[in-house]
């Protein structure tokens, strides 16, 4: 097949929902990809598979009391919209939460969805209640996590590619959308040689041919540019959140390398928000890694204290778990590029979490007696990956006293910046506030909130206790790095993901979705993200393009 009803470009989460979709109405759809077959599904195979949805049966089983009018007034607070550019993206984040309030659950449910029972509580803000964060607990894991996510819109391709409707080509990278008269014709680029390293990891670039394939819709699911340091510098908000990390690590593959969207500029689309971008403060190196740089996120809870790199902590919001970007500007004001956690043996076992399907293995397998046996049952000790990282992971120091504790740190820093008795004094101070259950303390008081949620209470955050207790110990520092993830901005498009050009008018074609759209119009997070917003923006977006009326 080398004509189609349409071109998708990118065979990720939204890539796949637009063709699913497509496939659905009974329209032609070739897909294409640089990477093999086995990569499928793109980015969200690695995530965790959080969802961001309101007012759900989960939500309501777990005491939570969620409303649209809530989460209209969490993500308003969140986004900050300011320019003129955001009309558009305001209108995607008014139709995601009509989507996330309304049909969602239950069009994913039926796909074959299922998502674990207790709802996560994330990006809970810190300030005012008109600020950015999350007011309750929304993030919705699902079963299975990031495979679990992709597995029913591979299902529906693979359904649609046996019927004929859909033909997949890997290994095909596009080096160009052919216009004609201003409406899209077509794409052409450059077929690659196989490769069957293990997913996730680099591959080759090695041209073998060449191809050129016709369409009057182009589909551009591409991702954004995470996995491109060049790019995330290149693009850094310098006058917002201060310069750019001398050193990051990477929290999603290689081939997350933005090339897709200079090209779709070149035809005609329109990047708008471009500086707005969401990466963690909470990163470690892995200690096997898959692609470059390779990090995971510690998804911590709120128990960790948390220093800069010469020890002083930080002062609220800059709670873990709190307020990425506000935590993120703090960060780099300091001079430095990354921070400290310190915390005992008890804190790590409950309130540890890493990012991913792979380091996730009980809730990836679907298995209720693997998430038990992991996060009930495992007696002393946190969950394995947990552990592993805790042992072999280069950013984990693990000590009896607080001297051997700054000692290690600054080994792995590479200086003399942290002070025993500096850490003494402000660690002290806090451990005076827990033999009561009231505080002036405001992390001490964030913890006492966290517990008054049963999700929490159970498996999320541990009981306050001193943190120089030995018999809480070892104690453990944690060296955090700045780890890339979104592209908040991205393509300008319309509620049916056409691109809008730079003139304001729709750009006949052509079609972007997911993150190389910003998650919805260009940015429909604005400023900020309430997580979980992510995969269901992908899956939002993708969904619209599919079922644009405008793909005849």
């Amino acid at each position: 097949m080398d004509q189609a009803d349409a071109i998708v470009v990118g065979a990720g989460l939204s890539g796949l929902a637009a063709a699913a979709e497509l496939g659905d109405r009974g329209k032609s759809v070739i897909v294409l990809d640089q990477e093999p077959r086995h990569f499928l599904g793109g980015q969200a195979f690695w995530s965790l598979g959080g969802l961001f949805m309101i007012d759900t049966p989960e939500q309501r089983r777990m005491g939570i009391k969620d409303s649209p009018e809530l989460a209209y007034n969490d993500w308003m607070g969140s986004a900050q919209f300011d320019r003129p550019e955001d009309a558009m993206p305001r209108k995607w984040s008014e139709a995601y939460l009509e989507f996330a309030a309304g049909d969602m659950r239950q069009w994913l449910y039926d796909m074959g969805n299922r998502w674990f029972p207790i709802v996560g509580w994330a990006e809970r803000g810190g300030s005012y209640a008109d600020n950015h964060g999350n007011s309750v607990p929304r993030f919705h894991i699902t079963w299975g996590t990031g495979e679990g996510i992709i597995e029913h819109f591979v299902r529906r391709c693979l359904e649609h590619e046996k019927a004929g409707r859909i033909t997949f080509k890997f290994r095909h990278q596009v080096d160009r959308i052919d216009m004609e008269n201003g409406a899209a014709k077509g794409v052409c680029g450059t077929v690659l040689a196989e490769d069957s390293v293990q997913r996730g990891a680099p591959t080759n670039r090695d041209p073998i041919g060449d191809f050129s394939l016709q369409s009057p819709s182009v589909i551009v699911t591409s991702g954004g540019i995470g996995g491109n340091f060049e790019m995330v510098r290149k693009v850094w908000p310098t006058d917002r959140l201060g310069p750019a990390p001398k050193q990051m690590i990477a929290g999603v593959p290689a081939h997350v390398d933005g090339r897709m969207i200079g090209i779709s500029e070149a035809a005609g689309g329109d990047v708008i928000n471009g500086d707005r971008m969401w990466h963690y403060t909470e990163g470690v190196k892995n200690w096997d890694p898959i692609w470059p740089s390779h990090g995971i996120r510690i998804l911590p809870g709120p128990s960790s204290m948390w220093f800069d790199a010469t020890g002083n902590r930080f002062a609220p919001p800059n709670l873990p778990g709190f307020d990425s970007m506000t935590s993120l500007r703090e960060i780099l004001s300091t001079g430095h590029d990354y921070s400290w956690f310190i915390l005992t043996q008890k804190i790590i076992e409950k309130e540890f979490a890493l990012s991913g399907s792979e380091q996730n293995p009980d809730l990836t397998s679907k298995s209720w007696l693997e998430v038990i046996k992991a996060r009930l049952l495992s007696g002393k000790g946190a969950p394995k990956p947990v552990e592993a990282f805790k042992d072999k992971g280069e950013d984990f120091v693990v000590a009896q006293t607080l001297e051997d504790l700054a000692r290690g740190m600054n080994q792995v820093a590479g200086g003399d910046l942290i002070d025993a008795d500096h850490l003494r004094r402000q660690i002290s101070a806090r451990d005076l506030q827990v033999d009561n259950p009231f505080t002036k303390d405001a992390q001490l008081m964030a913890i006492h909130a966290a517990r008054n949620y049963r999700g929490d209470r159970l498996v999320r955050v541990a009981k306050p206790h001193k943190i120089l207790d030995p018999s809480n110990g070892p104690l453990i520092a944690v060296k955090l790095n700045i780890l890339t993830r979104k592209t908040l901005g991205g393509l300008h498009t319309d509620l049916e993901s056409r691109m809008i050009g730079a003139d304001g008018e729709i750009v006949p074609g052509l079609f972007a979705a997911g993150e190389v759209a910003g998650f919805g119009g260009g940015g429909y997070h604005g400023y900020n993200a309430l997580e979980g917003t992510f995969l269901g923006g992908c899956i939002f977006s993708g969904r619209a393009a599919g079922r644009s009326k405008s793909i005849a």
